[in-house]
């Protein structure tokens, strides 16, 4: 007995570990060789080939818009254009960007705010311009139905309904979603609410920082390279606001980071080099009711976080914003996953100054009310499964995605319950246009505290249940739909989605 228990330990190895392994054993079989070891372990994700990627910048301020007033409304302008950027030292890398070079300005809006955004396409292809969590009619959402054409403007039209929430727009046209964020369409949304009397930090750029964090492959032309990989594109270089690992200036107080994981692939688990703790305040759509202490975050593509750190008394300092994605378990399988999977790996570097005049000097003991929804008010639960493997289609209930047909149809006013399992190996953001949900149980437990608020993405991992709670209101439309998918972007385009109409 004693032999065959040291036996069992000897050979017992990690899921992850064991895949591997196999993955190794696999290449050998088929003839070996280094390039193909290498592109099956990363799923044709290369390396930067480019050595003298510029570094350390200050940290770049999206600018912000406020739109202009007119006959009542407010008036957004965004154009998608090509752009150009220096990012390997003498080379040139072309970009798309709306107004600009890359990213896009931050939209600043206002519940109960009638807003115009026009939005005009000179990308020189066709694209679209969604609103990531935002409660709007299905015409306005900005999905693959709602095509611009190079040279176009389209208007959306829509009131401002969500509560105080960090959300974001970036490109969501059928089969090309990923290819077009990776090279730069993205922008941030702030919604704020005139009624708040929180004491938290709001000077946007000073103690209210946006941070759009995302992964890119260079050429040593300073292209960017985008293998469109099905499995998903994770790259090594690590780009802030459209920066690379770049410094940012931190006052010595509070200070409310506003995170977006707009990479395509790559789930971040951030944390601080000094292992400090941090509270986190908001979720995808919403406050939560009172800051949770944290010293990691996991954030999966698609989800925002807003978290507050104190760097009182500190000024003169430095620490760093980390990726400890080694300490993350079953979430990079064999054939998605790099080295940077098992490593824990910088951000962006944070130098703390001078405090400025009459700073947040404290947390507020309770931020937000959730009007939360009871499983007894569902009118029904529906399945929704995500499957995948290492070949044939991405699926969700075994479908592809077909823009002309309709997966599922909701009532008006019915609060329902979705159930989401993964049957793949890879984990899945799912993302849920229109609304924000609530999550009920992660494999029958409660959710974490900090998962406790409203959501529109919500990371569902291999072989696990995710059970959310829904409530439909306002906007009915039988013929121009929402989405449901996954938020790996290249999963998404390749048909890890689906369409709901609420009649």
């Amino acid at each position: 007995m004693l032999k065959k228990n040291r036996m069992t330990e000897r050979f017992h190895m990690s899921r992850r570990t064991f895949l591997k392994v196999l993955a190794v054993g696999a290449v050998v079989l088929m003839g070996g060789g280094y390039l193909l070891r290498d592109r099956f372990l990363n799923d044709g994700n290369p390396s930067s080939t480019a050595t003298d990627v510029i570094r350390g910048q200050r940290l770049p301020i999206p600018d912000l818009l406020t739109g202009t007033e007119m006959d009542g409304k407010r008036v957004y302008d965004l154009i998608m254009q090509p752009g150009s950027m220096t990012y390997v030292s003498g080379k040139q890398t072309a970009t798309f960007a709306y107004n600009g070079n890359i990213l896009g300005p931050t939209l600043l809006m206002h519940k109960g705010d009638e807003v115009v955004i026009n939005v005009t396409n000179q990308l020189g292809e066709p694209t679209t311009t969604h609103w990531h969590g935002i409660h709007l009619p299905a015409i306005m959402d900005g999905g693959p139905h709602q095509r611009i054409e190079n040279g176009d403007t389209w208007q959306a039209q829509y009131t401002i309904m969500n509560e105080e929430a960090t959300f974001w727009y970036h490109p969501h046209l059928e089969g090309k979603t990923a290819e077009h964020v990776y090279h730069g369409l993205a922008g941030l949304f702030i919604v704020k609410d005139p009624q708040s009397e929180l004491d938290l930090p709001d000077q946007y750029g000073t103690d209210d920082i946006p941070l759009i964090i995302q992964d890119k492959i260079f050429d040593a032309d300073g292209s960017f390279n985008y293998p469109g990989t099905r499995f998903g594109v994770k790259g090594d270089q690590f780009l802030v606001n459209g920066a690379v690992t770049p410094v940012f200036d931190a006052p010595a107080q509070f200070v409310r980071f506003r995170l977006l994981n707009g990479s395509n692939a790559r789930i971040y688990n951030f944390g601080f080099s000094d292992d400090r703790q941090f509270h986190q305040i908001g979720t995808d759509g919403g406050l939560l009711e009172r800051p949770v202490p944290l010293t990691r975050l996991r954030l999966s593509t698609g989800e925002r976080a807003e978290i507050l750190v104190d760097f009182s008394g500190e000024e003169n300092s430095q620490v760093r914003l980390v990726s400890f994605s080694s300490e993350l378990d079953n979430i990079n399988p064999i054939w998605n996953s790099n080295a940077l999977d098992d490593s824990a790996f910088d951000i962006m570097t944070i130098d703390v100054k001078a405090a400025t005049a009459n700073p947040i000097t404290a947390l507020p003991a309770s931020l937000a009310s959730i009007n939360r929804l009871q499983e007894g008010q569902a009118a029904r639960t529906r399945p929704f499964v995500l499957e995948m493997g290492f070949s044939g289609p991405m699926t969700i209930n075994g479908q592809s995605m077909d823009m002309n047909r309709i997966d599922q149809t909701i009532k008006l006013n019915d609060t329902e319950i979705w159930e989401v399992t993964n049957n793949s190996d890879l984990p899945h953001p799912f993302h849920v246009h229109d609304i924000q949900f609530l999550i009920l149980t992660r494999d029958g437990s409660p959710p974490a505290e900090n998962e406790a608020g409203w959501k529109d993405t919500v990371l569902v991992m291999p072989r696990e249940t995710v059970r959310i709670i829904i409530h439909f209101s306002d906007f009915a439309d039988p013929v121009k739909p929402y989405m449901f998918h996954c938020h790996i972007l290249e999963h998404e385009d390749a048909g890890m989605m689906g369409q709901f109409v609420v009649v």
